[in-house]
């Protein structure tokens, strides 16, 4: 998973979630309703990687211009920025329920946007839509079902949000493929969004606030009504002690630092505990961005098209691949992260990301090195006025590969056997010509027997980054900060993870021009490799603590174990 969090729920209590929701099928009627934004959430994420290749091939400007295909992806995270914040306002204000209405109208508005643009500008500000819908749906979708679950199968139902979000990334990338054939291709591809956001939001009309909200703001017996549906008769009574002790405890909280943001943030800020939280937090949400994670979800097809396959069909369906492993990761994390722990499993996981970002620069720099050589007959007598115009005035032609030619904006157009290599302008026109003859068009990578490495070891780096750097950073912020600080700490890490995310979204293409495929996954490498120092240095080991234990360890300073001093060694062991 890419942003969101996911509970960290053990075996015991999936199998209480199904004996209780069998019983109680309102409970599973709750989750799956609220759980469809996590789908919508990853839908979105998702679907703009295929639905690219086929926005460049309508639109010109778009093709030609790096900086406005990265625009148009990076637009909805920067909406989702806006729309967390903005969504918290709503969530306090006016209810968790009414927040994710908000968000299925942004949806459904950004869908039809998208779907019915004549213009890039008009499908930007669709995306922007959408992502302010993502920035809600990121928030609230989790918080409603945690708020309207029973406490003993809390993190497994919160963990369906997490499973919904992968789940719809795969789903993207299964309708990209469906409809490639399809007249209006990524029209239907982003226009599709709709149909889940208006469903979500006529189940959400028929559902009920928050019961914690509702009571926090004095409607004790909806509050109860609710809770009467969720718990057995004989645990309501309970279950209202316990939420009337927790809003108690909140507010006083509230009275202690002050019921503002300045407030709370300078609250958080001077606590020796919260920062050193914040340490950790952050520091595994920015090394989880810049793993590159979203280069690969955003843009997949394209990378797979750097590797050599031409066919936006062949990419769309290899790519599909990495999102159905990175959805199966989700699950694997579940199945582990309480019994390796939450460091061990992002420290392993980063030495693996690292080694696959190495290899993967390597399988790119070999493929780069090993280009076809163009052939300056075919490139001069293809057609009239059909060589790329760089290639007429290089000083040594013959010196020239089909790296050399893509690099030049131009295009390389050869048969099977890379018999027939011609370096042409990069043109509508030419590139129907080309396909007429029964050639291969290559313009965003050129024709390798590297190009099938690329993809096995882009799944492998999937595989490496999902059960660890994918799921834990959200586990560990759930965790590492005292309760009363819990909401503005996650929302500080959170927002760190959302502007890298929008950092790496908006910079992939332009890095890739200018360091080429190779340098720029070993750059991701040279990140990951800081990423994993701040990882040993900063982040403690929360597996099995209580939140009072984990306040006191960072108290007192947190060291890895091999910095420890003997007399500190054998009181924590858990570095």
């Amino acid at each position: 998973m890419v942003e969101g969090g996911i509970a960290k729920p053990d075996k015991t209590e999936f199998s209480e979630c199904w004996k209780t929701t069998w019983k109680t099928p309102y409970i599973m009627r709750l989750s799956l309703s609220a759980g469809i934004g996590g789908l919508l959430f990853g839908y979105d994420t998702g679907v703009i990687s295929g639905a690219l290749l086929y926005i460049r091939e309508d639109f010109q400007q778009v093709e030609k211009k790096t900086w406005l295909q990265e625009v148009i992806v990076s637009m909805a995270v920067a909406g989702a920025i806006f729309g967390a914040a903005f969504g918290g306002w709503i969530n306090d204000r006016f209810g968790r329920k009414p927040s994710i209405l908000v968000a299925d109208i942004l949806f459904f508005v950004g869908a039809i946007v998208m779907a019915l643009a004549p213009a890039p500008w008009m499908i930007i500000i669709g995306r922007m839509f959408v992502g302010l819908g993502v920035g809600m749906a990121s928030m609230t979708a989790p918080l409603y079902i945690s708020e309207a679950s029973p406490a003993r199968i809390r993190g497994a139902l919160v963990s369906t949000n997490g499973l919904l979000i992968t789940g719809g990334q795969f789903l993207s990338y299964l309708i990209n493929l469906a409809f490639t054939h399809a007249p209006g291709t990524w029209r239907w591809m982003l226009g599709v969004a709709g149909l889940p956001a208006v469903v979500q939001f006529f189940f959400m009309l028929s559902l009920p606030e928050s019961p914690r909200w509702l009571y926090r703001r004095n409607k004790v017996e909806e509050a109860r009504s609710i809770l009467e549906k969720i718990y057995p008769a004989n645990e309501v009574e309970s279950e209202l002690i316990a939420l009337r002790n927790s809003i108690e405890a909140e507010k006083a909280d509230e009275q202690a630092i002050g019921d503002n943001f300045i407030a709370k943030m300078k609250g958080a800020l001077s606590n020796v505990v919260v920062r050193r939280g914040l340490y950790a937090g952050v520091t595994v949400q920015v090394a989880q961005q810049f793993s590159g994670i979203n280069t690969v979800m955003y843009y997949s097809p394209t990378i797979v098209q750097f590797a050599g396959f031409a066919s936006n069909k062949t990419a769309l369906a290899l790519s599909l691949v990495t999102s159905g492993l990175n959805a199966v990761g989700s699950i694997v994390s579940m199945a582990f992260i309480d019994r390796y722990g939450r460091r061990r499993m992002m420290i392993v996981s980063m030495f693996g990301i690292i080694s696959c970002l190495v290899i993967l620069s390597i399988v790119f720099f070999q493929a780069a090195s090993h280009a076809p050589k163009i052939s300056q007959l075919e490139s001069t007598h293809f057609a009239t006025n059909a060589t790329c115009p760089s290639f007429l005035s290089a000083s040594n032609p013959t010196s020239w590969n089909c790296m050399s030619c893509l690099k030049a904006e131009c295009a390389f157009c050869a048969n099977g056997a890379n018999e027939v290599r011609a370096c042409l302008a990069k043109t509508s026109d030419l590139e129907t010509l080309c396909h007429g003859q029964h050639r291969t068009w290559f313009k965003d990578g050129c024709p390798s027997k590297f190009g099938f490495l690329a993809v096995v070891f882009l799944g492998l780096y999937i595989i490496s980054y999902s059960p660890g750097m994918g799921t834990v950073p959200w586990i560990v912020n759930s965790e590492i900060y005292p309760l009363k600080y819990r909401g503005i700490g996650g929302g500080i890490a959170a927002v760190f993870n959302w502007v890298c995310n929008l950092i790496v979204s908006l910079t992939f293409l332009t890095l890739t021009k200018a360091l080429g495929s190779s340098g720029t996954f070993l750059l991701f490498a040279g990140y990951c490799v800081i990423g994993l120092v701040f990882i040993y240095w900063f982040v403690p080991e929360t597996k099995g603590l209580q939140f009072e234990e984990v306040e006191k360890m960072l108290k007192s300073g947190y060291k890895p174990l091999a910095f420890k001093t003997k007399s500190t060694r054998g009181e924590n062991q858990s570095a």
